[in-house]
């Protein structure tokens, strides 16, 4: 829950105008990033017994955790509604084909637990949470 909170939070606050970087002297100018934002969807194999699940999901933390280590994700969080959007994830890769061979290196979306989509995003870089 507190992964959810904390992208909400970086979605509120860092979404800039597209002209943000064209300011004037007299305000502030933005270093803008390009971030590849995967959506986490349900995949077309969900019928996996609770151990199995149980299983997958502690790969698929991992996986996250490495992401977020190798400095490849920024931030990811779950939805709290059970939709087909079940998470999102924001990769810092040099390209969306990197960020999506890197999603789809996942465990969960391995298995079709889960599958990617795959979107390019600009933001404020090195937009933090409060």
């Amino acid at each position: 829950m507190k992964q959810a909170l904390l992208f909400l939070t970086l979605m509120v606050g860092s979404m800039l105008p597209a002209d943000a970087q064209q300011s004037n002297s007299s305000e502030a100018k933005f270093d803008m990033k390009t971030y590849y934002m995967v959506f986490l969807k349900k995949g077309p194999v969900r019928n996996q017994d609770s151990a199995s699940v149980a299983k997958i999901q502690e790969q698929h933390l991992a996986h996250l955790t490495l992401m977020y280590e190798k400095k490849k994700m920024c931030i990811a969080g779950p939805f709290m509604e059970d939709g087909d959007i079940r998470g999102i994830c924001v990769y810092a890769t040099e390209t969306a084909e990197e960020a999506k061979q890197l999603a789809e290196a996942d465990p969960a979306v391995k298995c079709g637990r889960l599958q990617v989509e795959v979107h390019t995003w600009y933001a404020a870089k090195g937009s933090t949470l409060p």
